[in-house]
């Protein structure tokens, strides 16, 4: 329970709450309303969407507080579902590594059942840990992975935070991403906060070196953990894209 309190800070709301928040928002639940939900979907206008960008958040607030992706991703044609994550927003569930991959698994699944490929996978934060722990046990990877102020592996930085304790002996959850994404094929792209308080920029730095090609880092000078370029004019939205669609995977 003190490992839960440290990591995960969901924001918790009625379901009548946070279904008025989305249509206040433009978002609409997804795949259906009411407490069958599992995230919120935002499709662009126009021409056919590109391909589906699944969004997984970082550890505070619900899939609510994150529109910015959407609204970013629908300006270059993307369709977006940001998941929620069991126990957070008015979903039930328990929090954890396993309660919380083995959901964002099923979401994939249903998108892709819903909308097919391309199908990207994104996470911000704890978020870059569900998505690359959920992309390893795909049966078919995604056309890609965009992971944002991500670490390389929860037991160091939570080492690096607490010294005095044994750490890696007693923390349940782990999300190593460098162990998840060794035998990913497909083309990762990785956002550093160059001034990130919340997770040193070493720790992505690491995670970058671990990945064989087709990868590529985006550093964000001046930014921290929570104010990173989000707004859909940045340039490196259509490159991080443009760089997912078009990489072809590693063979």
């Amino acid at each position: 329970m003190l490992q839960d309190q440290l990591l995960y800070f969901p924001s918790r709301a009625p379901l009548e709450s946070v279904e008025a928040e989305a249509r206040a928002i433009g978002i609409t639940p997804w795949p259906e309303a009411g407490a069958a939900h599992r995230g919120f979907l935002f499709e662009p206008r126009g021409a056919a969407p590109a391909g589906t960008v699944v969004v997984f958040h970082g550890n505070a607030g619900q899939a609510t507080d994150r529109v910015y992706w959407a609204l970013a991703l629908a300006e270059l044609g993307w369709r977006t579902i940001l998941a929620e994550y069991p126990g957070y927003g008015a979903r039930d569930g328990s929090l954890g590594e396993v309660s919380m991959v083995a959901d964002a698994s099923e979401t994939i699944r249903l998108a892709r059942q819903a909308f097919g490929d391309p199908l990207v996978l994104a996470g911000e934060s704890l978020g870059a840990g569900v998505a690359a722990a959920a992309a390893a046990g795909l049966d078919a990877p995604p056309a890609g992975l965009l992971l944002v102020t991500p670490w390389a592996d929860l037991t160091s930085l939570a080492q690096e935070k607490f010294p005095l304790l044994p750490v890696r002996w007693i923390l349940r959850d782990r999300y190593d991403t460098v162990a998840n994404l060794a035998s990913i094929a497909c083309p990762v792209a990785i956002c550093i906060a160059e001034q990130d308080e919340i997770i040193p920029p070493r720790h992505a730095e690491r995670l970058f070196a671990s990945l064989a090609e087709p990868k590529r880092c985006w550093r964000f000078a001046g930014c921290g953990h929570n104010d990173w370029p989000g707004g859909a004019a940045e340039p490196w939205w259509a490159e991080a894209m443009t760089f997912l669609s078009e990489s072809k995977p590693r063979e």
